[in-house]
């Protein structure tokens, strides 16, 4: 020991000799999700299709610092990921006319003093650890270290656009995996309904988001974006993630949850429940205009209509029924107008989105192609109306004061019209209460 520490384990040779003897193999099968492999093929494909003669390099990107030397856990980049089918930190696809050559760090086995020291690809620390012919194996691709790689890893935009309109047509495996997102996300909001009671007992919304949470990890990748929980005058925050507050047994609890499978499909639901299991009069006469409005948004979703149908749909039910209660300073005509949009102050977000890798999927696609788009067959979006009366907005009366509602739903476009994924939940507050006392009972 010199001056009082501990030496150096890497630089003991008698050490480091030991260490690399008396190891069996473990188990290193890749963890592909099954037809993965071949779904990123066929994405290969529709890309160099897309961009012929190019060469396209891609990076999986790398776990963002939390503090100091701790960071979050990895997630691929979905691009990287959709293409490739492997979730491998700092790993790099080059495509040459479509043609993959996939360049990984290495891992470090017994016999390399990095198999001890290295946190990040030390097998010691991060548990076995597929090799490169793993891999290449796993997914029928080229392997290289990433040390071989030469070329340069840059943010082509117009293959970021390229990659986003085509990520908006879903294939069967996708479909697949949306449909298994959705299902384990039915799941979660049972699981955490029946937590309610435990919740306004004492531990509150935190309580519920962590139930959620941990559902999502046992049963997939994890969420797949902060969950939202809001009681009371929370459910009105758009984005309420904090969810440090109490859940309060005569108010609203609005729930916004996905979970996130192994292959990283999110689901992105939403519907709001009475914290009590009865809706009051005023929450009532608020979810069922809600209600209305998102009806008319699942019934302009359809193949050969245009995206932004749904959300002109559901705003002019929102628009009348403000009306109707007094809560337009103008005509309904007249708030509808692109010069008007009162109506909006209760409702400043968007009706829906694309879905699929991401919650919000296809980020990158130019409006003309996304808002302006025609629906068509292996789409997959959300309709995700809401009224949001603030608690310390004046414009509305007292009763409605600290309301907020929002419901949300999965939809895939097919060739018929549409098919509401998350139709396990249920839309009408009766049916809401009934669901709950269900859960609650399981």
């Amino acid at each position: 020991m010199r001056d009082g520490r501990p030496p150096r384990l890497s630089e003991i040779p008698a050490f480091t000799e030991y260490m690399a003897t008396g190891w069996d193999v473990p188990d290193r099968t890749p963890p592909v999700v099954a037809g993965a492999a071949e779904a990123a093929a066929a994405h290969r494909a529709r890309l160099a299709e897309a961009l012929p003669g190019r060469t396209i390099v891609l990076s999986a990107g790398e776990a963002p610092v939390r503090s100091n030397d701790t960071a979050y856990d990895f997630r691929p980049d979905s691009d990287f990921f959709w293409i490739t089918g492997c979730a491998v930190e700092n790993a790099t696809v080059v495509l040459r006319d479509g043609h993959p050559t996939l360049y990984l760090p290495p891992p470090a086995y017994p016999g390399d003093p990095r198999f001890f020291t290295d946190a990040r690809y030390g097998e010691l620390w991060v548990g076995a650890a597929p090799g490169l012919d793993d891999w290449a194996r796993a997914l029928g691709v080229d392997v290289r270290p990433l040390a071989e790689l030469t070329e340069e890893v840059t943010r082509d935009d117009e293959v970021a656009r390229t990659l986003a309109e085509l990520r908006m047509y879903k294939d069967d495996w996708e479909i697949g995996q949306l449909r298994e997102a959705v299902d384990r996300t039915v799941e979660g909001f049972a699981a955490v309904v029946r937590e309610i009671p435990a919740a306004i007992k004492g531990p509150g919304e935190r309580w519920l988001q962590g139930t959620f949470d941990r559902y999502a990890r046992a049963y997939g990748n994890g969420p797949g974006y902060a969950t939202i929980v809001g009681s009371g005058r929370h459910a009105p925050t758009l984005h309420w993630v904090r969810a440090d507050g109490p859940v309060l047994p005569e108010e609203l609890l609005l729930l916004d949850m996905g979970v996130e499978v192994n292959s990283y499909y999110t689901a992105d639901v939403t519907r709001t429940f009475p914290a009590s299991g009865r809706f009051s009069p005023a929450q009532r006469q608020v979810h069922d205009l809600v209600e209305q409005a998102h009806r008319a948004g699942l019934a302009a979703v359809g193949t050969g209509r245009r995206f932004s149908e749904f959300h002109h749909a559901s705003m002019e039910v929102i628009a009348r029924g403000l009306a109707d209660w007094g809560l337009l300073p103008v005509s309904v005509d007249e708030a509808l107008s692109d010069s008007g949009q009162q109506h909006r102050r209760y409702l400043v977000c968007g009706i829906g989105h694309h879905l699929g890798l991401d919650v919000h999927d296809c980020a990158r696609v130019p409006r003309e192609a996304y808002q302006d788009a025609i629906m068509a067959p292996g789409m997959v979006l959300t309709v995700e109306p809401g009224l949001y009366f603030h608690a310390h907005d004046l414009t509305v009366p007292p009763e409605l004061r600290g309301i907020g509602v929002r419901i949300e739903d999965d939809i895939l476009v097919t060739p018929e019209g549409s098919e509401v994924l998350s139709r396990a939940l249920p839309l009408a507050a009766d049916g809401l209460e009934k669901w709950m006392a269900a859960a609650q009972q399981m």
